[in-house]
């Protein structure tokens, strides 16, 4: 019996509703919701990302800025750029466009954001509280892996789990869930699949077919593996729209998190404790 598919578009219009009206409620608590990008170098594809993303926000009412720095910006206007805007109080979230220009260090600026406006979940610290099991916000991509996951009602606790970054079908033929994110389109095929398993496919690859044409794949041979998982994920379809809907979830949040502790700018200025109590509730 063929896998049954996990509708991440569903899934993610869903979330985008209740974001949309959490997004109202604060608003008539007197806190819009503000997110700002920044863009180092402007290029086709990255404006069109910005586009994309704005478009995202405005249909769940958030407000959103991109700021384009030149491609020869250094590391210091582009600290001082990101530090202004953890300053600011009506900014709720920040997010650096990827990659950044060869001479900038892309891990260096994203621990310049402050841990409670990034909502990619980037920033040392808030990856430290994922680890530690506290977390404040954790990357989109990685948040919208366990939602689609859950959302197939199998459960997590004690199941074996395979992340592939590379080719290990010893291991991913045993795995009950198995989460392929390597960047080489159609890699997994059924053979690397143990039979029921939930496979989620975070790859995204433009691909040309014989006929000249061009379409997105994953990085699992979907058609193939369909026949042998229980679950599986689409591409596109997927973990694409989960993941858009969660950097508007993380926006949210920031925003939230912010109300909670009025003028605090950032968490080295925060009661004692502040930071940490708020990382033990749920997002």
């Amino acid at each position: 019996m063929p896998a049954k598919n996990i509708d991440g578009n569903a899934l993610a219009a869903g979330l985008r509703q209740e974001v949309a009206e959490r997004v109202r409620r604060l608003e008539e608590s007197g806190r819009a919701v503000h997110l700002t990008a920044i863009l180092v170098g402007s290029t086709a594809a990255g404006e069109l990302y910005a586009q994309r993303q704005r478009e995202a926000c405005q249909a769940v009412g958030i407000n959103y800025e991109l700021r384009t720095l030149p491609a020869d910006a250094t590391s210091k206007s582009l600290t001082q750029t990101i530090q202004g805007l953890n300053r600011d109080p009506s900014v709720s979230g920040i997010m650096l466009h990827l990659p950044l220009p060869t001479h900038l260090d892309a891990t260096e600026m994203q621990y310049q954001i402050d841990p409670v406006k990034d909502v990619e979940g980037v920033n040392p610290a808030n990856i430290g509280y994922v680890v530690y099991g506290h977390t404040l916000i954790a990357p989109c991509t990685a948040l919208a892996v366990i939602e689609l996951i859950k959302s197939t009602g199998v459960a997590l606790r004690g199941a074996e789990a395979d992340v592939a970054t590379r080719d290990l079908p010893t291991h991913t033929r045993r795995a009950e869930v198995l989460v392929v994110a390597v960047g080489k389109p159609q890699l997994v095929k059924a053979s690397d699949v143990r039979e029921g398993a939930v496979v989620i496919d975070v790859g995204i690859n433009r691909v040309v077919s014989p006929d000249g044409t061009k379409k997105t794949v994953g990085d699992v041979e979907f058609d193939a593996v369909r026949q042998r998982a229980g679950w599986i994920t689409p591409v596109p379809g997927g973990v694409g729209p989960m993941t858009v809907a969660m950097l508007l979830k993380n926006t949210l949040r920031s925003a939230e998190l912010a109300t909670q502790a009025k003028n605090v700018v950032s968490p080295e200025s925060a009661p004692v404790g502040w930071l940490e109590s708020v990382a033990r509730r749920p997002g």
